[in-house]
């Protein structure tokens, strides 16, 4: 089964349906991820079949949570998973992905050119650092350890109408806990991924 095959089906699992030519801008940036990631090691996975489900469908898995949302922001953004792919198939949401690390902003600089991603923005800043014009509809990272560190860092970025959304391989109560008081827990939703079978789930937060 060649790469598009299964992305196809990948998308018709987690009931995605994406067009012929978001399908082809996924494609290219995975390839151009696989080559930049020889020389720059922007992730530890290199297997494009592996990538197709621990990059691809695992960032698009979270669509219904974004998909109403006019702003976004992936906070830690690395390699732009999740939220290259989310804006290649959220054509009408403005997408800013957020890292502190040079090589993988200019590593996105070029992904976004390249594949035509007129929707994201690449900002090359800490996140305590980084402020926006305005909050965003939603943030969203992946690659947070600490839940509390995650909300802590993009309360400067948010309001009470923004949904904060971290993907998780689990919450424990205690790291429930450990959250803001001004921070309240709506939902974990465990995430059905093609190819992965860790647990995954979704954590979706919102100021009191």
């Amino acid at each position: 089964m060649n790469l598009r095959t299964r992305l196809e089906q990948g998308l018709i699992d987690i009931a995605l349906p994406l067009d012929e030519a978001q399908v082809d801008k996924l494609l290219d940036y995975l390839a151009l991820l696989g080559r930049w990631n020889k020389s720059y090691n922007l992730t530890a996975i290199t297997d494009p079949v592996k990538m197709i489900s621990h990059h691809l469908l695992d960032s698009l898995a979270i669509f219904d949570a974004v998909k109403s949302a006019g702003t976004a922001l992936d906070v830690g953004t690395g390699a732009g998973l999740p939220g290259l792919p989310l804006a290649i198939a959220m054509p009408d949401t403005i997408w800013t992905l957020l890292d502190s690390n040079g090589k993988k902003t200019r590593f996105l600089q070029q992904a976004v050119a390249q594949c035509s991603i007129s929707n994201a923005k690449v900002v090359q800043s800490r996140v305590e650092d980084y402020h926006a014009a305005k909050p965003f509809d939603v943030i969203v990272s992946r690659a947070y350890a600490s839940l509390s560190s995650f909300v802590d860092s993009v309360q400067h970025l948010s309001c009470p109408e923004t949904t904060l959304l971290t993907m998780k391989t689990g919450l424990g109560t205690e790291e429930a806990e450990a959250i803001d008081s001004n921070i309240y827990l709506i939902e974990e939703t465990s995430l059905q991924i093609p190819g992965i079978d860790s647990n995954r789930s979704l954590v979706k937060l919102r100021q009191r």
